[in-house]
């Protein structure tokens, strides 16, 4: 082993909690802790690509409709998008009453100022402050002792103090986090956090939140439980304080932290859809929280309708979720091996609605947030029953999404099991051209025009709708989503896409473009393919072939 290349000897072993009579490991979560989302401002930040307004509006969307009350909606100092955002929430009045948004500065007077700026007229607000507490930063950045530190936070909330005093119509919530918490030694921090609350004089009725981040994920979640439990019992005023985590995936382990130190006496719990952040991301809040409803727990979030929540944390965050992501990812719920699948199947076979749920391999009910389980467990890199998707793209070029390698792998298995044998590529290429490139359509593209102005698309064309000419407009923020709406005004369907994904087919520029679409209405889902030179054509054509069959289905069924 090569020493200066891999050497433990650089690193020092995490700093233990001197708590011999701690609790938490006897405490149980009863009940969900009041959830904050921050994926519009720290999930925001850590975007190659930082989120457009619209997107912004989107996942703010999105996040009440979860039922998220508390809300992280940007940095208003540090960045003008964030601050002209945070105004258009206010403004524009698109936030409910029982929503609290919230807003992060640092403690440095000129950004405190402009951020009361951002709120004006806002209903409530919690204002979050923070300064750098841990012995790396204090020594190796900010170059200042213990004293320094304080001063820095003590001035800092004393401007906010008052800031708000000025902006009296509005509710304030006062938060300070001492960043960088599980690199500060714990009496410090508290030190420091008294400080603070001594400025502002919380009270039972009217608390301040502080705040523990654990910045940096720095040592295993039993000591970050220690960290919190020993903080708990020793900050003034107890009962004039709401405790609140934030934890980082450095080590992989965020949401464990966060049970542990709510086990620990913390009663507030900030992070991200689907675990989106600085480095290796946020707490996931999706996890925590299904975690709980898992145990017969009311997690205070509805997460029935998993596979829209995915869906629009991609499009707004343009980051895949991973096939295995704990109860989001498109494998979880699926079994690749035989005893596996012979098992659920058992155990489905004799369940009882209403009964506790008990399946093998199972932790809980997929239909529970949208989805089903999946019976795929002969796709592998074979021809044949398996190798669908290996097939497609190394004979034919079609690079397959997941979600439609799993559709599509049981269209082939069930005529594989009806003739008894095996399938050779150029049958299972017939088969995918039948199912989806040239199914029956019900709905075409006659022509269509485009124009663009101020970021929006209006979209103008005539469609071939089961024989009829229809003439349709409507506008969008791309020419997909124009033509989408154009098409639910004429012909009065709702829906909704799901899924899309596209690539080039060879290279060069005469090369094709195929674009894959997934649309869902009424619980149930439609595919399309379509290939083209043009990838506009692209798109509205995979986009009609997963219509076609919807509308089909819908006539039949009238």
């Amino acid at each position: 082993m090569n020493k200066n290349r891999f050497d433990h000897r650089k690193y020092k072993p995490f700093q233990q909690i001197d708590i011999s009579d701690r609790t938490w490991p006897a405490n149980v979560i009863k009940e969900a802790p009041t959830w904050c989302s921050v994926d519009l401002r720290d999930g925001n930040q850590a975007l190659i690509e930082p989120m457009s307004v619209s997107q912004k509006k989107k996942m703010f969307s999105l996040l009440v409709e979860v039922g998220f009350k508390e809300i992280e909606v940007g940095f208003p100092a540090a960045s003008q998008p964030d601050f002209d955002f945070v105004r258009s929430l206010i403004e524009e009045n698109r936030i409910p009453d029982d929503v609290t948004i919230q807003v992060l500065t640092q403690a440095r007077a000129e950004l405190i100022q402009r951020t009361f700026e951002s709120l004006k007229g806002a209903t409530k607000a919690i204002l979050h402050v923070y300064n750098s507490t841990s012995i790396v930063q204090r020594e190796k950045v900010f170059r200042t002792d213990k004293a320094g530190i304080i001063e820095i936070a003590v001035n800092g909330a004393k401007e906010v103090k008052k800031c708000a005093a000025l902006q009296a119509e509005t509710e304030w919530t006062f938060e300070y986090s001492p960043e960088s918490f599980t690199g500060t030694e714990v009496d410090f921090a508290v030190e420091v956090c008294d400080a603070v609350n001594e400025v502002w004089q919380p009270t039972p009725e009217k608390p301040s939140i502080i705040n523990l981040p654990s910045t940096v994920e720095m040592a295993t979640p039993n000591i970050y439980a220690d960290q919190v439990e020993w903080f708990c019992r020793n900050i003034k005023n107890r009962d004039s304080v709401i405790i609140s985590l934030h934890t980082h995936n450095d080590r992989a382990c965020a949401v464990a932290a966060a049970e542990l130190a709510v086990m620990g006496g913390a009663q507030r719990v900030e992070g991200t859809l689907l675990g989106n952040g600085e480095r290796t991301g946020n707490m996931d809040i999706v996890v925590m929280a299904m975690n709980l409803y898992s145990q017969g727990i009311d997690p205070k979030l509805d997460l029935h309708d998993m596979d829209r929540i995915v869906s629009i944390v991609r499009e707004c965050t343009q980051i895949d979720v991973h096939p295995r992501q704990a109860y989001s990812g498109d494998l979880v719920f699926t079994a690749f091996s035989g005893s596996h699948q012979d098992a659920i199947k058992k155990c489905l076979d004799i369940y009882e609605e209403g009964a506790p749920w008990e399946i093998a391999y199972l932790p809980i009910d997929p239909r529970d947030i949208g989805r089903t389980y999946q019976d795929v467990i002969r796709v592998n890199s074979q021809s044949g029953k398996g190798g669908v998707a290996y097939v497609l793209a190394s004979k034919f070029g079609f690079q397959l999404p997941r979600w439609l390698q799993i559709e599509f792998s049981r269209v082939v298995q069930k005529v594989t099991e009806e003739l008894g044998g095996e399938i050779n590529p150029d049958e299972i290429w017939e088969l995918f051209n039948s199912h989806y490139l040239n199914n029956e359509k019900v709905i075409s593209l006659e022509n269509f025009t485009i124009e663009k102005q101020e970021g929006r698309e209006t979209f103008k064309a005539n469609i071939d709708y089961f024989g009829k000419d229809i003439a349709i407009s409507g506008e969008g923020d791309g020419v997909l989503d124009a033509f989408v709406e154009a098409l639910k005004k004429a012909i009065n369907i709702d829906f909704e896409i799901m899924e899309y994904g596209e690539h080039a087919l060879g290279q060069g520029a005469d090369a094709e473009a195929a674009t894959y679409i997934q649309i869902r209405c009424e619980g149930r889902r439609y595919s399309g393919v379509a290939i083209s030179k043009d990838i506009i054509a692209s798109s509205l054509n995979a986009f009609m072939s997963a219509a076609s069959q919807l509308l089909q289905e819908q006539q039949a069924a009238a």
